[in-house]
């Protein structure tokens, strides 16, 4: 897939470390200029590893390009001017990859939701209420152009209990946003689709199974069928690179169906298995 997405222009929110970096860094390989958005701008600031800048450098490394930009995804006014300087220095958009999330560091702990701090809703702010700020804003300058893709990054647990209350609302509501926005950008050729990921090896989750192995003989956190960050990556460049992706527009995918579709599989060569069976069937079609 090199090259195939040279030219085009990328927008990934969350981009510091996990499958932010990843997406950011198979779209940059495939050619593209990649916006890559965060909070973490000095290394050893954050408890994870990663920066901002780090990932705009590897984008290089990668062959395409990487433009750093410290953005807080709860300030509209941050967000408002990551799209202006885009559109300011590119004068287009053609993906965006919405990814920025609040993970609590309990996520993980089995307490109910009133064992739990009312601050979690900003799993809400920070995964629901960004996803459609960062849209509104692209939808601005994707429309005028005729082109353009949405993606944003959900999961099974859209469809079934994982880890709490708010963040399954989350995914629920990120998978209805994608499939309704998708009704209102079809008559402007504009894109908008929901990926469902499994276990994905991010810094956080390597970390959470290494502190608890117990965590490997859930389903939800099995290392067998977890995949690298850089993977869903790969299912967006080759949808960012179908000429017939309005056909897919308004659906959520499974990322692994999505890559066996396309023939796209993990950076090792492995193919991911779909949990369709064991977590559930998305329920937004295609419009």
């Amino acid at each position: 897939m090199t090259g195939i997405l040279s030219g085009k222009v990328a927008v990934v929110t969350g981009a510091s470390r996990g499958i932010g970096k990843g997406v950011a860094l198979a779209l940059a390989e495939a050619g593209a200029t990649v916006y890559v958005t965060g909070r973490t701008v000095t290394s050893g600031s954050h408890p994870l590893p990663g920066t901002v800048g780090e990932t705009a450098l590897e984008c290089d490394r990668r062959g395409g390009k990487g433009v750093a930009v410290q953005v807080d995804h709860a300030d509209d006014d941050q967000v408002a001017a990551l799209f202006a300087q885009v559109e300011r220095e590119q004068g287009r958009l053609d993906i965006l990859v919405n990814n920025a999330f609040a993970l609590p560091e309990d996520l993980t702990e089995p307490r109910p939701f009133w064992e739990k701090p009312l601050s979690n809703w900003e799993m809400v702010d920070i995964g629901v209420r960004s996803n459609f700020v960062a849209a509104w804003h692209a939808a601005k300058i994707m429309t005028p152009q005729k082109s353009g893709l949405i993606v944003a990054i959900s999961g099974y647990v859209g469809v079934t209990y994982t880890y709490g209350v708010v963040f399954g609302t989350c995914k629920s509501a990120v998978d209805r946003m994608a499939r309704d926005m998708a009704i209102e950008l079809k008559p402007y050729d504009v894109a908008s689709v929901s990926l469902w990921q499994g276990l994905t090896f991010t810094e956080r989750a390597e970390r959470n199974i290494a502190n608890n192995p117990a965590m490997k003989q859930s389903i939800v956190t099995n290392p067998l069928v977890g995949c690298s960050p850089e993977f869903p990556g790969r299912v967006i460049v080759a949808l960012a690179s179908d000429p017939q992706v309005m056909q897919r527009s308004g659906a959520t995918f499974i990322t692994a169906e999505l890559a066996q579709d396309y023939g796209v599989t993990d950076v090792d060569g492995k193919v991911i298995p779909s949990l369709r069976e064991q977590r559930g069937a998305p329920i937004w079609q295609a419009i």
